[in-house]
């Protein structure tokens, strides 16, 4: 990155104990705008703990977070949301039978007056919706579409279009293309591209280096609740990635006392 350009996130020196298991051991990375940052790392590395550090579900142990220059401390995921940290979730929080602009407002609903009475705006909150869908590559039948009707990547999409035109600065996208085919994966990785490209910094949580290495700036590995350090794109191979993803030191190691026998 620009040295220029100064960070959205630091993460410094993070720990985070759950009783005497230690989840974090120490985790230092720096998130910034416009970036797509993809965390890697296979089951019990640590990501979900480092993302729910990050976003005001658990406080830290040990260790310090700025957001924007200054120390963070959020009582919840609601002070984080209100400083503009959004995370969508693999399971998304969505009700299939409610229309996609209903589910795109839903609990930011706009609404207009009659007389001493407030109803929901549906033609403020239809043209929005479009507006937003399009701008993501999305083209709905209508806004009165059902989410259910939509393909797994496509309700990704809704969720992501709805986090950025509420104004997060930070998004946080834990596993997006985990359950998703070939295509639909895609246009998940092209909603990614476009909204870094709004200046809005990605956090993109994955195990699948091929997903990461499609869209992904700079790269960080979790290990067994530590950070193997973070590389930036044209530095490291997928290769290299899925090696350390996979403990590839770890079997180095053991190859060379066991004599190569592994």
């Amino acid at each position: 990155m620009s040295t220029d350009i100064k960070p959205l996130i630091q993460m410094k020196n993070i720990e985070k104990h759950f009783g005497r298991v230690i989840a974090l051991a120490g985790v230092s990375v720096d998130i910034f705008p416009g970036e797509c940052h993809c965390l890697l790392g296979d089951n019990g590395a640590g990501k979900s703990t480092f993302i729910k550090t990050m976003s005001g579900v658990h406080k830290p142990t040990h260790g310090e977070i700025l957001f924007d220059g200054v120390p963070m401390q959020f009582a919840d995921p609601r002070d984080a949301i209100t400083a503009g940290i959004a995370t969508v979730h693999q399971h998304l929080a969505m009700i299939p039978l409610m229309s996609v602009s209903r589910n795109f407002f839903m609990g930011n609903e706009p609404q207009k007056s009659f007389g001493p009475f407030k109803v929901f705006d549906h033609a403020h909150a239809n043209e929005v919706t479009m507006t937003e869908m399009r701008k993501m590559g999305i083209n709905l039948r209508g806004p009165d579409q059902a989410v259910g009707t939509l393909s797994g990547g496509e309700r990704q999409t809704v969720a992501i279009a709805r986090a950025v035109h509420f104004g997060a600065k930070v998004l946080i996208l834990d596993e997006p293309t985990s359950a998703l085919g070939v295509r639909q994966t895609a246009n998940v990785l092209a909603t990614i591209d476009k909204v870094r490209k709004q200046g809005v910094a990605v956090v993109f949580i994955t195990h699948n280096v091929r997903h990461a290495m499609a869209v992904g700036d700079r790269f960080t590995v979790l290990n067994r609740g530590k950070t193997l350090g973070t590389a930036t794109r044209g530095e490291v191979s997928p290769e290299e990635l899925q090696d350390l993803m996979a403990g590839g030191q770890e079997l180095a190691t053991l190859e060379g006392s066991l004599g190569g026998t592994v």
